[in-house]
This record gives structure tokens, sequence and C-alpha cells, in this order.
């Protein structure tokens, strides 16, 4: 009975446990919706806002703004690292983190000074241990960002680059495609020329004729920050979407092997059970036969 005692307990413990996951899918699951809605309100205005913006950078302008310029030799750049806060969602961090290291020794061998900077305590951990010198850390970005605390962020990125201190910045993040395909990548949004040759955001018209009201400057000067911005937030947007699609994904694998241990520990329970009765039967009839 003592092997059938043991595994009472595992079988306990293995439910306890699916009780959890089970609770943390759906909880993911909850928070991927919401996430997903506002990461879907968000990506057309940013895409619409993308494709002004890349027309307007190939248009033949008299002005122009600094974000739309490209440097002539990149000297200092910016890593935006965007990872969360928690665990418990399989691969999320690790694929964002391999691109970071990645990016970080291609920037040491083209000769490019760059500062990191971090979101998320998983990346924060990760890249201490790495020994990796950290800018700014930040962990008060959570599955629901705002476009206020975002915007900070994007208000120093744009006046850093006006006045020229830094020459790029480059986001390594999740990009949300659809519920099916997640992908981690680093992507470059400072400077905004680069959206002019993004199939992905080039308007299907081509060259846009644009008539300007009250004139192409302070259009621009608006237009051009904001299209910035909202591309900034798109990406912690993505980013939210992305970890809960990943943790819904790794809880219910959790939760299904739970159910199949379960279902293993008490066919082994049954056996045990089996063979300690048959035993004691055994005993019973050997001696009721000694008694005769």
């Amino acid at each position: 009975m003592a092997n059938a005692r043991s595994l009472v307990k595992r079988l306990k413990s293995v439910r306890n446990i699916r009780k959890i996951t089970r609770t943390m899918e759906l909880i993911a699951t909850g928070r991927f919706k919401k996430a997903m809605d506002r990461a879907t309100e968000a990506a057309a205005y940013t895409k619409k806002i993308s494709e002004i913006v890349g027309d307007l950078g190939q248009a033949d302008l008299k002005f122009s703004h600094p974000l739309l310029e490209e440097r002539p030799e990149t000297k200092n750049s910016v890593l935006l690292v965007l990872t969360s806060n928690r665990g418990l969602c399989g691969g999320y961090n690790g694929a964002v983190l391999r691109n970071t290291l990645r990016h970080v020794q291609q920037l040491k061998e083209d000769g490019i000074e760059f500062s990191l900077e971090v979101s998320g305590k998983r990346g924060i951990k990760f890249l201490n241990f790495q020994q990796i010198e950290l800018d700014r850390t930040y962990i008060h970005f959570e599955d629901r960002p705002t476009f206020a605390e975002v915007d900070q962020l994007g208000l120093r990125f744009v006046d850093d680059y006006i006045a020229g201190r830094i020459d790029r910045l480059d986001v390594s993040y999740t990009r949300f495609d659809s519920i099916s395909r997640q992908e981690a990548v680093v992507e470059s949004i400072l400077p905004l020329s680069s959206l002019a040759g993004d199939s992905d955001t080039k308007g299907e018209g081509g060259n846009v004729d644009y008539e300007f009201q009250p004139s192409p400057q302070e259009i621009l000067e608006e237009l051009v920050p904001a299209a910035f911005r909202a591309k900034l937030f798109k990406c912690f947007l993505d980013a939210a979407v992305s970890e809960q699609i990943a943790r819904m994904v790794a809880m219910k694998g959790a939760t299904e092997n739970a159910d199949e241990m379960a279902g293993t520990l008490k066919q082994q329970y049954n056996r045990a059970r089996q063979a300690s009765i048959t035993s004691e039967l055994a005993e019973i009839i050997g001696g009721a036969a000694a008694l005769e």
C-alpha cells in the first residue's frame, strides 16, 4: 500500500497543478482578447499614417522633417528591448533575447556606439546575467500599456534624434501578425524614411499627389512625430498581444500534459491497488487452507 499511497499523493499534486494551469490559461485568454482588440484598433491608424508618411518621404517636397532624414553615418544607436515581467509564456522572451544578443554583437562589430533600454523583468535579469550594461530599464509596462506611458519614451526619442544625440532607434520585440503567427524581430523605427520603401505600409496607389492646407511644413511638423509615436505604441501593443498568446498556448499545453499525467498515474494506482487486493486474497486463501 505504500506505493499506492505515494501514487495518490502524486495524483493529487498533479490535479492541483492542473487547476492552476487551467486558471492561468483562462486568464491569459481573457487578457489576450482585450489586448488584441486594442492592437487591432491601433493597427489601422498606424498603417494609414505610415502610408502617408511613406508617400511624403518619396514626394518631391521643398520641406522635409528631421525624422525623415537618414544620417550619412550611424554613430550612436538606441536598442529598445520589449520583454515580459512574468514568465510561464513559453519561448516568448527567449526569441526576443536571442535576437537582441545577435543585434548587440552586430553593433559591436560595426563599431556603432549604442545604448540599451530594456522593458520587462525577464529581459533585465537575463541581460544582467550576460553582464551587458543597461542604460535604462522599465518594469511598469504591463499587458495594457497606455499611450501616455509610451508617449513619454517617444517624445524623448524624437528630441534626441532631432538634436543629433542618436542616429537610429531599433526595437527588439515580438511582432503580432495574426493569432497563429507572431515573429520576434529587430525593427528600425527611426529614421522614418525607412517607411517609404516598406511594401507593407506603402500606399496602393504608389506615388500620391497631396494638396496641403494650410502648408506642408505645418502639417509635416505634426504628422511625422505622430507617425513615429503611433509606430512605437504599436510595438508595445504587439508585444503585449504576443505575450498573452504565448502564455495561453504554454498553459494550454501544461494543462493537457497534466491531464495525461493524471491518467497515467490513475492507471498505475489501479494496478497497484489490484495487486495489493490480489496479494491479500492470496494470503487469506493460503491461511484458510493451512487451517484445514
